[in-house]
């Protein structure tokens, strides 16, 4: 039996504001197992990254339950369960790749020979060997989003958070991360929770589609992939991708049947 690392159970998130209260999510319930792909598909503003902060405690639930590797999002926070790949980039201009890479492993006060360690394996895995000693603003858009995927990876949890982390790319780098983060998926056994606009992008990764409807953000479909582990950039062009594609499509109709 799969080992369960995210468990949400009729949650609810409800910011108050100033015009009154949003509800960003509402009922939702999911499980992730231990080595999961899941993506998280919706219209702007139906609350997948509200969803994956949550699960990274940066958020706080009002109503239901969730836990991570059974725990509290704030334990597991405090745990270091996760590492977290936001939109941008963030690396700090004034630091190497290597020292950007280094900032959470100094945080946790990892020893210099640790860190060197860590910096060296994980610019491997994401095909940067050799641009430990650049800095951001000498690589391109792909790249510095390759550096921030090692940061997040540099500490070794068993969880990956990623929101959009690809979005700002082209479709021609954009592939070909999605290729070498398959790659990395498979090399590493990762459990990864990843937030996207693409339907292709989000049929190509994952092991487990999640749609999700307009506010207040609930779950319409959970759709388990059928396609293999090995997935050549042209899978795309087969009738089982597209039959998957299309279902993700009719789960974000439904979701817009809700208003």
């Amino acid at each position: 039996m799969s080992e369960t690392v995210i468990e949400a159970k009729n949650l609810d998130l409800t910011f108050q504001t100033n015009d009154g209260p949003i509800h960003a999510l509402k009922g939702v319930d999911l499980n992730i197992n231990k080595g999961d792909f899941v993506s998280f598909i919706g219209p702007s503003g139906c609350g997948k990254t509200t969803f994956l902060r949550v699960i990274a405690a940066l958020e706080h639930p009002t109503g239901g339950e969730i836990t991570v590797n059974g725990m509290s999002p704030d334990e597991a926070r405090r745990n270091r369960a996760y590492g977290y790949v936001f939109q941008a980039a963030g690396l700090y201009p004034w630091r190497t790749i290597g020292g950007n890479i280094k900032l959470p492993l100094e945080i946790m006060g990892y020893s210099k020979a640790d860190q060197a360690a860590k910096v060296e394996k994980v610019l491997e895995l994401v095909d940067l060997a050799g641009f430990e000693k650049k800095f951001p603003w000498q690589l391109s858009g792909g790249m510095q989003q390759r550096a921030s995927i090692a940061r997040a990876l540099a500490f070794d949890a068993d969880l990956l958070l990623m929101d959009e982390p690809f979005g700002a790319l082209d479709e021609i780098v954009r592939d070909h991360l999605n290729e070498q983060l398959l790659k990395l998926w498979a090399r590493t056994e990762k459990t990864i929770g990843f937030v996207t606009h693409s339907i292709p992008e989000a049929v190509y990764l994952s092991t487990k589609i999640v749609v999700m409807s307009p506010r207040p953000g609930r779950i319409t479909d959970v759709i388990e992939s059928t396609l293999p582990k090995e997935r050549p950039l042209d899978i795309r062009d087969t009738p089982e991708f597209l039959d998957i594609a299309h279902r993700v499509r009719e789960g974000l109709r439904a979701g817009h049947a809700y208003d």
